[in-house]
């Protein structure tokens, strides 16, 4: 399978364009490739999707966010980029398209975009009955996401109206046949050279109306409620992961099914600890001669035990030590990546007499170099 091209080469900007020149850019190639402009050429719609995907990441700042920093790759699990995920790029159409005289382009994509239609290779559009998916941003600290952790969440959704059981119709309501849409629950248009299919503004897409609708929640079948929950975070979360939750979003209309819950993970830095994959890094100071003549010293884990680091005789500074089964826990906290220290050789800014004298005689039997040779490159930033 080919590799995916580059979001900015696709849409032809800089990594520093801005919004505007983002949307621009994509105007411009929308309006190009555009399905219904070309009819049967199968390379103008892949190049229309390419367009549309890398402009769905980069005029969202957090998923611009993950690919700036992880490419391609960090984008995977965040419910995004690729075919049939462009709810973002579809929102903001009706502003890509919008002051371009006479109202019709802004008219026309808004129709398409802004009310769920779909296009020619789209496969269908989505029934506005079905359940809106919420999403939310969590941050929790870099030990809860290594570790795993439980976090309490609210928010709001919309649940089956109780009074109507979700039917949006009032007891011994019936329903009959759209007379708009004749039950397919769309309708089709066509404006200038764009064929569109919209949600029928009759039944909203149901397919049929409701004789008599419920008194509480107006035939929508739905009320809004304040929703609490407990999630468990797995341990090794990374920044970026979308924990999706299935059927815990709006609840659809008319007894549609209901959207999903997607938590997107924010992990903040740690004072001490970095992390590589399941690995964990971190530095710690030794003294001179701990570093010539080696020494076994106790440091404290990022779980907070306490682990014994034996440091050979004769560490350089910056010399990384090796510890293994202290990182991050994975495959359902059975294994563990490793912790790799760093050390720091100190040199002492002020010493005793006693201590000035020790070394006067090490110097003395150590015979160091009065003219020694330059290193090669490879020490530089060691």
């Amino acid at each position: 399978m080919a590799s995916k091209r580059d979001y900015y080469e696709v849409l032809g900007v800089d990594k520093s364009a801005d919004k505007e020149t983002i949307k621009k850019a994509y105007r411009k190639l929308a309006l190009k490739y555009h399905p219904d402009r070309n009819p049967d050429n199968k390379e103008a719609e892949e190049k229309f999707k390419e367009a549309t995907e890398a402009y769905e990441v980069l005029c969202d700042d957090q998923k611009k966010a993950v690919y700036d920093q992880y490419g391609h790759a960090g984008l995977d699990g965040m419910g995004g980029a690729g075919a049939g995920g462009f709810s973002h790029a579809f929102h903001d159409f009706s502003d890509i398209f919008g002051g371009m005289g006479g109202g019709g382009f802004s008219d026309i994509f808004e129709s398409i975009f802004g009310g769920g239609g779909g296009f020619g290779f789209g496969g269908g559009s989505r029934r506005s009955n079905e359940g809106e998916s919420i999403r939310c941003n969590l941050h929790i600290d870099f030990k809860e996401a290594v570790y795993g952790c439980k976090k309490d969440i609210e928010y709001n959704r919309n649940e089956p109206c109780p009074e109507c059981k979700g039917t949006g119709g009032e007891k011994g309501s019936s329903t009959k046949t759209c007379p708009t849409c004749h039950g397919y629950g769309e309708v089709n248009t066509r404006q200038a050279f764009i064929s569109m299919r919209t949600i029928c503004p009759t039944c909203q897409g149901n397919g049929t109306v409701i004789d008599n609708p419920c008194h509480a929640c107006h035939g929508t079948g739905v009320y809004k409620k304040r929703q609490s929950i407990t999630v468990t975070i797995p341990c090794g979360v990374q920044t970026g992961r979308d924990l999706c939750l299935r059927g815990m979003g709006h609840a659809g209309k008319n007894g549609a099914p209901a959207g999903d819950f997607h938590i997107f993970v924010n992990v903040r830095a740690d004072r001490c600890f970095e992390r590589e994959g399941y690995d964990l890094i971190c530095a710690v100071p030794v003294s001179v001669s701990q570093a010539i003549l080696g020494d076994t010293v106790e440091i404290t884990g990022l779980d907070d035990k306490k682990i014994s680091l034996k440091v050979p005789a004769g560490t350089q500074h910056g010399e990384i030590i090796k510890v293994k089964g202290e990182g991050v826990p994975y495959d359902g906290k059975s294994r563990k990546g490793d912790l790799y220290v760093k050390v720091i050789v100190q040199i002492p800014k002020g010493i005793n007499r006693e201590q000035h004298k020790v070394l006067e005689e090490f110097a003395k039997l150590e015979n160091p170099s009065r003219n020694p040779s330059v290193l090669t490159r490879d020490y530089i930033g060691g």
